[in-house]
């Protein structure tokens, strides 16, 4: 079906946090003391690698672009033909490259190429200052039409007098990167293309992928906007080059983030505990896993079901899954269940494994597997933020799939997801949120202590985080799928979709705050209306929930 298939294309631009990863993690190991070297973090719909470039001498920038340079001109396309090529917690469709091939991703953004160097004296600097403040209110002295005028060309933006924006940016102190951020995104919103350009490269000599988390975050933030500011028709960038890493590149790149933050093992540890409450005397359990990726959830609780009195039940597992999982494995779901049924025998668990290889969009109720006497447990880990709804399609997947789980009676359904409000909020809301949030996740990711110039850290936000940031940014209607709700949200849709909350026990907050001890103290728990909230400081970042 159309909308299906339209979402099942623009899903290869999604995917927090993104899922585990090839080697043990620690945490697996601390806490079960029993999995062995094949037991890995998932990492399940991840997003295109997004290789960012400085800015080098062949690259114009939107406002330098010469007249006589042959150029694309793109009516309506999605952010993987936006994204520049200078610079991604989902692998999918090829996102745009610069073809330079002395990429270094612990280069700061520079200033571009080409451009007349103002002289270093106070006088000039007061103007070229004075220039900036007004270009940030939408002001001009003179009456310069091309701050304030929507109709101004490219080109006129191009003769106007280049500035030395490395000279404005290291002298004067009240240039704030956030306020520069959001000027800039007031003018991508207007189609202000003259007064986005000059700020846009003005921003490109403040933000940098090993600076500080906001001029980091800003680096991706930038990318988004220059994307949606081109599906306009404005002129994209010039040598364009398309690369995806390989599936052993984007688990290793998931590897540092499952390692460095407590995002996913948030979803596993909660969930799990909850399943493993609900199930304590049930002799056959059906589990259904809207994320299966590698499947390393469940080998935890395969343990933990093995050690039950009276002797482990019969555990059938269902994945769900797409393309862009087979991309990160490295092959289909057989390889999911392959080490799943030899770790269950490894613990004399009677298991059984059902692949359902597509995206939940596509999920119907003969695709799951259930069967009659079975105890069925179903789990939503940062997944249904993925699954449009009624402002995007008139088939609504988000609720229906929600129903459709409802009428197989499970006996619970945990949903983790960001605690972030972008589903359907206009643009500029929207930019503002992203930047709220985002800021916290690169603190935490900060706090972890690694180099800023640590080109491990570097890749994994290239490639975990910022398609997320650019696909919510630059990307409307169908084509985005980063559309995210807060938990009241989320609590009213399974309401109506009949579900009753479960209350969150002590043993599931145990089991999270043995978790967070392992993390910067500045990850904290909450406990809400029969919920479990993850936070950095004091801005929540998830929410676990349990239904029936």
């Amino acid at each position: 079906m159309q909308t299906s298939q339209e979402h099942h294309r623009s899903a290869r631009l999604h995917g927090l946090y993104h899922q585990p990863l090839q080697e043990v993690d620690n945490y697996c190991l601390s806490h079960s003391q029993i999995l062995e070297n094949n037991v890995c973090p998932d990492l399940g719909n991840q997003g295109t690698s997004i290789s960012f470039e400085p800015f080098k001498e062949q690259y114009f920038t939107l406002e330098s672009f010469p007249a006589t340079t042959g150029y694309i001109v793109c009516d309506s396309p999605s952010v993987s033909s936006g994204l520049s090529n200078r610079s991604p917690f989902s692998p999918q469709v090829s996102q745009s490259c610069l073809s330079d091939p002395h990429h270094s991703s612990d280069n700061t953004y520079g200033s571009p190429a080409s451009g007349s160097s103002v002289a270093d004296n106070g006088n000039e600097l007061r103007h070229k200052l004075r220039e900036v403040e007004m270009l940030l209110l939408g002001e001009s002295d003179n009456g310069d039409s091309c701050y304030n005028s929507l109709n101004v060309g490219i080109h006129q933006v191009a003769s106007t007098s280049r500035w030395d924006w490395n000279q404005l940016v290291e002298k004067p102190p009240r240039l704030d990167l956030r306020e520069v951020l959001i000027s800039c995104a007031k003018a991508v919103s207007l189609t202000d293309v003259p007064k986005a350009g000059e700020l846009m490269e003005l921003l490109g000599s403040m933000v940098s992928v090993s600076g500080d988390p906001i001029q980091r975050l800003s680096a991706y933030m930038l990318e988004g906007l220059r994307a949606r500011l081109e599906r306009s028709g404005s002129v994209i960038y010039n040598k364009l080059k398309c690369e995806e890493p390989t599936s052993s590149e984007l688990m290793s790149y998931m590897s540092v983030l499952y390692q460095i933050c407590p995002y996913w093992k948030f979803a596993y540890v909660s969930a799990n505990a909850v399943i493993r409450e609900v199930m304590e005397n049930e002799p056959r359990v059906h589990i259904i896993d809207f994320q299966i990726a590698q499947g390393s959830q469940w080998m935890l609780l395969i343990w933990a079901l093995a050690c039950r009195p009276g002797g482990p039940p019969l555990v059938r597992i269902t994945g769900v899954d797409d393309s862009q999982s087979f991309h990160a494995r490295g092959g289909g779901l057989h390889i999911v269940g392959q080490k799943l049924a030899e770790f269950a025998k490894a613990h004399n668990v009677p298991f059984e494994f059902h692949a359902a290889a597509m995206s939940g969009c596509e999920v119907e109720r003969e695709n799951l597997g259930v069967r009659p006497g079975e105890a069925l447990a179903v789990n939503f880990p940062y997944v249904l933020h993925h699954m449009p709804d009624e402002s995007v399609s008139t088939q609504n997947h988000r609720d229906r799939l929600l129903r459709l789980v409802k009428s197989l009676s499970p006996k619970a359904v945990t949903l983790v997801e960001q605690e972030s409000n972008t589903n359907t909020s206009s643009f500029l809301p929207r930019f503002e949120e992203t930047l709220e949030y985002y800021t916290a996740m690169f603190e935490s990711i900060e706090a972890a202590g690694r180099p800023r110039n640590d080109k491990q850290r570097i890749r994994a936000e290239e490639n975990c985080v910022a398609r997320d940031i650019v696909n919510m940014i630059a990307c409307e209607e169908t084509e985005r799928v980063e559309r995210h709700e807060l938990l009241g949200k989320w609590r009213a849709r399974l309401s109506m979709a009949g579900f009753t909350q479960y209350p969150l026990s002590c043993s599931v907050t145990d089991a999270v705050v043995g978790m967070l001890r392992e993390y910067d103290q500045n990850y904290r728990h909450e406990e809400s209306d029969g919920a479990l909230y993850l936070r950095w400081k004091n801005r929540r970042m998830s929410s676990s929930s349990a239904w029936r």
